[in-house]
């Protein structure tokens, strides 16, 4: 027997998540100078690595592979890359997430960090072999996304329970 409450719930936590993605792809699409533009985050990335660690439920491999294909749309990239190179990080995710009972602040870092590492190394081996192309810059980019991450898990992380 469900209760009113939860389907309550649940309808605004999945208002909640499609918003989050909705600010996400307006900040990466947001114009910058180009030297800002370098040290711009991976938001939307950001944001699909949060909801994959904190609610695996609503948002799972499809999702990735749907925000990676809108993420090739804005950005202007081949399509497909983007969408290849978040699987492969929900995958990483979601076997990671199997060996981890409690997911603390720390440990929440660390997987997004080496999440965000695996997304920009498909993207680089991806680029080395469609376009023959390595772009460098992308490394200060990954930087950013690591080192700001506690900012995305201080602002979603009230929505997440």
């Amino acid at each position: 027997m469900s209760y009113p409450d939860s389907e309550n719930a649940t309808v605004l936590l999945i208002a909640v998540i499609i918003v989050s993605f909705v600010l996400a792809s307006s900040l990466s699409v947001y114009p910058l100078s180009p030297s800002m533009a370098t040290l711009r985050p991976m938001v939307m990335m950001m944001v699909l690595v949060f909801w994959l660690l904190f609610q695996p439920r609503y948002v799972g491999i499809f999702t990735a592979f749907t925000i990676g294909l809108i993420a090739d749309l804005l950005m202007d990239t081949h399509l497909g890359q983007q969408a290849f190179a978040a699987v492969v990080s929900a995958f990483f995710i979601k076997i990671t997430s199997i060996y981890i009972r409690q997911l603390n602040t720390i440990s929440a870092w660390v997987i997004a960090s080496l999440s965000l590492l695996i997304f920009q190394l498909t993207l680089w081996v991806l680029q080395m072999f469609i376009q023959n192309t390595f772009i460098a810059q992308s490394a200060l980019s990954l930087l950013m996304s690591i080192i700001s991450w506690p900012l995305v898990l201080l602002v979603l992380r009230k929505f997440a329970r």
